[in-house]
């Protein structure tokens, strides 16, 4: 250990404690405000905890929670057992089985049109990645994207369904399959004639109509997804359901964990009335920020927990699940831990072909860059992803340049000499709390939109300077010395 086992404890409890105190203020503000958001947005009534009022105004939680109490589990829990009984009598089919059984649920789900348009998308991908030309393949990934924004096509496509809520079914599962879709088609253009047959038509329709991961992921390079699924493992139905109850007493715990958190802190209706934000303490504001940002963590152990589960049930390796954002000190590991599936795809499909880090400097700022450009655009486009993918590449570009600049041996052998490992420790964690509060800053962004990141930054960093902005990274400095520390212990996965 590099620092006294009293300093790190104190780190520790400095801590907890400060979220502990931050989330009860949060709590209290949104007490305070209660009356006022139930007359704005409409509190739910608590279901799964009595006498406590429910923040609905996640659109992404109450979205996918609806679909899935409606059909979205029941339809998943008829590829479970479609998936044990082809593994357990014709292993050797078990893709075409999967792949039937979801293009029926598609069609069940979307409808025959919503059905047609995917297939379409499957097939004009799979007939440009004949060409094998990436730039052929990219520029028609990118079209089929945008068709999805087309204000005509997206009017068309609502006089489908009775709600909206079926046509947004049907535009995100559009955006996923298109990152699908991309995976396969490149993949085709990389490899010899001698594998095309593993990159059939047939296999593409069994990757993209693979069902737990149909509707919002988590995505899975075709490669993988493949190499997986060709091979035969031996199948135990007790191993099996050991796994599939220990899976669900997990997302169960966490499911409780996200409710229990809309009931006591009403964060998202707080950021979406500026006033309350404005006038609410330092504690509060950073409560909220931290509850909003823990509460993404915990939403995405369900949303991803559950087709990793049945992934795992259909002898696969799911992606990792995020890590948690608590011990993140660096906007580098967030991408890599956080949405292990997406940053594959973004390394292995862009920032390594245009170069990467082997490139020159400016190579490299130019594939960070159009890697982020490409996530900005894929999430929808608006104004606040670009500033989120700008501050995320700035991030980025920035803790990678003073790496390397510390790494270079003269630099490297006075800093050695210099100061001890203790020291340098600190050193790296006071880096790391400016690089976590802009870290923190971009999420906030990301999940509030442009004004509540401008209120946090005239809050924190102008109007607050320098007692609040100290203050607060001063706390960060503790959060980063514990990150490290689990970092170091349990060895943080960086893929």
């Amino acid at each position: 250990m590099l620092l006294p086992a009293w300093e790190m404890r104190l780190y520790g409890l400095l801590a907890v404690g400060s979220y502990l105190y931050a989330f009860y203020e949060a709590h209290r503000v949104s007490r305070k405000y209660e009356a006022v958001m139930d007359r704005e947005f409409g509190l739910e009534p608590g279901t799964l905890f009595r006498g406590l009022k429910k923040d609905p105004m996640d659109f992404e939680w109450s979205y996918w929670i609806e679909w899935g109490r409606e059909r979205i589990l029941w339809l998943l829990a008829g590829h479970l057992l479609v998936s044990q009984v082809s593994r357990l009598l014709v292993e050797k089919y078990k893709p075409w089985c999967l792949m039937v059984y979801g293009m029926a649920a598609c069609w069940l789900l979307l409808g025959i049109k919503g059905f047609a348009v995917i297939l379409l998308h499957a097939t004009i991908s799979f007939a440009v990645a004949q060409f094998q030309l990436s730039v052929l393949t990219w520029l028609c990934s990118l079209t089929l994207l945008s068709t999805l924004r087309v204000p005509a096509v997206e009017e068309a496509k609502r006089k489908w369904y009775d709600t909206e809520n079926e046509y947004y079914l049907l535009l995100f599962t559009l955006s996923v399959r298109c990152l699908f879709c991309t995976s396969f088609s490149l993949e085709y253009c990389w490899h010899g004639p001698a594998q095309k047959s593993s990159h059939s038509f047939l296999w593409m329709l069994a990757y993209v109509f693979y069902y737990p991961t149909f509707h919002n992921g988590p995505l899975m390079n075709f490669d993988e997804f493949s190499k997986q699924m060709r091979s035969q493992e031996a199948f135990s139905l007790k191993t099996n359901l050991r796994i599939f109850m220990v899976g669900i007493m997990r997302i169960f715990f966490w499911w409780c964990l996200a409710e229990l958190m809309i009931h006591l802190m009403y964060i998202h209706a707080l950021y979406s009335s500026a006033p309350p934000l404005e006038a609410a303490s330092y504690w509060a504001l950073g409560g909220l920020a931290l509850a909003q940002v823990l509460f993404f963590y915990v939403k995405y152990l369900v949303l991803y927990g559950v087709p990793a589960l049945l992934l795992q049930m259909d002898g696969l390796k799911p992606p990792a699940l995020p890590c948690c954002v608590s011990l993140m000190h660096s906007f580098t590991k967030m991408w890599r831990t956080f949405d292990v599936g997406l940053h594959r795809f973004l390394v292995r499909y862009i920032y390594v072909p245009m170069g990467g880090s082997q490139s020159s400097l400016l190579g490299t700022l130019f594939s960070t860059a159009l890697t982020f450009a490409f996530v900005s655009y894929w999430h929808g486009g608006q104004s606040y992803l670009w500033y989120w993918g700008a501050l995320n590449w700035l991030g980025v570009i920035a803790e990678g340049g003073i790496t390397k600049i510390l790494s270079i041996s003269p630099i490297q052998d006075l800093i050695e000499r210099s100061f001890s490992p203790s020291i340098r420790r600190r050193l790296h964690a006071v880096l790391a709390s400016v690089s976590t509060s802009m870290l923190i800053l971009s999420n906030l962004i990301f999940l509030g939109g442009n004004h509540v990141g401008k209120i946090y930054w005239n809050r924190i960093f102008v109007e607050g300077w320098p007692w609040a902005t100290l203050t607060v990274l001063g706390f960060l400095y503790c959060y980063s010395h514990v990150g490290m520390a689990w970092e170091q212990t349990y060895g943080v996965s960086a893929e």
